[in-house]
């Protein structure tokens, strides 16, 4: 991944710090808004990275010590992470083999007692069926289980033609430098529910009842009262100025990113033993990761196929980690019946190079490598 940035993300940093305000200010809030607007979500609230809006998300959905939170564990550890924040016990949930999501027959089947939320992730870009796991969690007699969408990789994916999160209760979103819409770091967290929005605002900054912005902006600074023990999960003006700038660049690189990825596609599916990342039925992918899964029936296994791409001086990465593997949760609950999904999933896929401004010949490197050895077919342009 390379990020697509230049000449006005600098400009738009530039008269941030001309401005003297490079704090958490005006630009915070107009990102904010523009976000809320372009994910059709009914409130934004920036934070300092993704792994906070999650954490904050949990909070405000009143998730409590004690309590179950079904997770994947074929996501970045940072998902796991979050439960823990809050004194709660993830739970590890396999996944659909083909979209490396979560499903609602696999959450249904995990639900204890104890259980107070979901996270469920649109993983490397592919849109989770978020309606078939609320339906599910509203179902559950006696109490109300959360839906929170780790929508990290998921800005400029759609489901059933909106944008991903624009059903959530809410969402936590990702601005890191491998996501298609960055701010260097940062994150979001989006919401229906108006008090859930107004509290993580206060909690971003410490459970100030008066926020920074508010405060230098008065000659006489009003009192501020902290009602709870709150958290420095604030973004910068510079950040969202760079953020309002991608934000604007968003649908020209989903454009880019899906040609790339049709063309990545009509190269392997003639391919033997090779598995590419799809669309699901039920909407579009920005494919933030272009991910294959490397089949019993190819010539070698994923990391001898990483090796052969390294030789050829593609760098290509391995698939999304397994995060109850690692020694963090090893003592993590998992699901009945385990994760036979989850590891398949994590031993045998990789990720190609995919960014905004890769060149066909590029991508055409990178797929002769791909179906060099492969003699059943003749060999594909990449470049259409």
């Amino acid at each position: 991944m390379r990020p697509w940035l230049g000449a006005a993300e600098a400009e738009a940093v530039a008269e941030v710090l001309a401005s003297g305000w490079v704090a958490q200010g005006p630009r915070v809030a107009e990102f904010e808004q523009r976000f809320a607007v372009a994910q059709q979500a009914g409130h934004a609230v920036a934070t300092s990275s993704c792994t906070s809006a999650l954490h904050l998300a949990l909070v405000v959905a009143g998730v409590q010590p004690g309590d179950d939170v079904l997770v994947p564990s074929f996501s970045f550890v940072a998902t796991a992470n979050a439960p823990t924040y809050v004194g709660a016990r993830p739970v590890f949930v396999d996944v659909d083999p083909v979209t490396g999501n979560l499903t609602a027959e696999g959450v249904r089947a995990a639900l204890t007692p104890r259980t107070t939320a979901v996270i469920a992730v649109d993983q490397g870009g592919v849109p989770v069926d978020l309606a078939a796991i609320r339906a599910v969690c509203d179902d559950v007699a006696g109490r109300h289980v959360v839906v929170v969408e780790d929508a990290a990789c998921g800005a400029g994916s759609t489901l059933r033609g909106r944008p991903v999160g624009a059903d959530a209760e809410v969402a936590a979103w990702s601005f890191h430098p491998r996501k298609l819409l960055t701010t260097g770091e940062g994150g979001m967290l989006t919401t229906a529910h108006a008090d859930w929005a107004q509290r993580a605002r206060r909690l971003r900054e410490h459970g100030m009842s008066v926020s920074a912005a508010e405060r230098h902006a008065s000659v006489l600074t009003p009192p501020e009262t902290y009602g709870e023990v709150g958290f420095n999960y604030r973004m910068t003006d510079l950040q969202a100025a760079v953020g309002l700038v991608q934000l604007a660049k968003l649908p020209a690189m989903v454009a880019r990113r899906r040609e790339l990825a049709a063309a990545y596609t009509a190269a392997i599916a003639g391919t033997r033993g090779l598995r590419a990342v799809a669309d699901p039925p039920w909407g579009t992918s920005n494919f933030q990761s272009f991910w294959v899964e490397v089949l019993d029936t190819h010539d070698t296994d994923r990391d001898g196929l990483l090796v052969r791409l390294a030789d050829a001086g593609v760098s290509a990465r391995r698939g999304i980690m397994a995060a109850h593997r690692q020694p963090a949760h090893a003592d993590a609950a998992v699901t009945p019946g385990g994760l036979p999904v989850t590891e398949r999933l994590t031993d045998r896929t990789l990720v190609l190079p995919l960014f905004h401004e890769m060149t066909d010949d590029e991508q055409a490197r990178v797929v002769d490598v791909l179906v060099a050895h492969d003699h059943t077919r003749p060999k594909v342009d990449a470049t259409r």
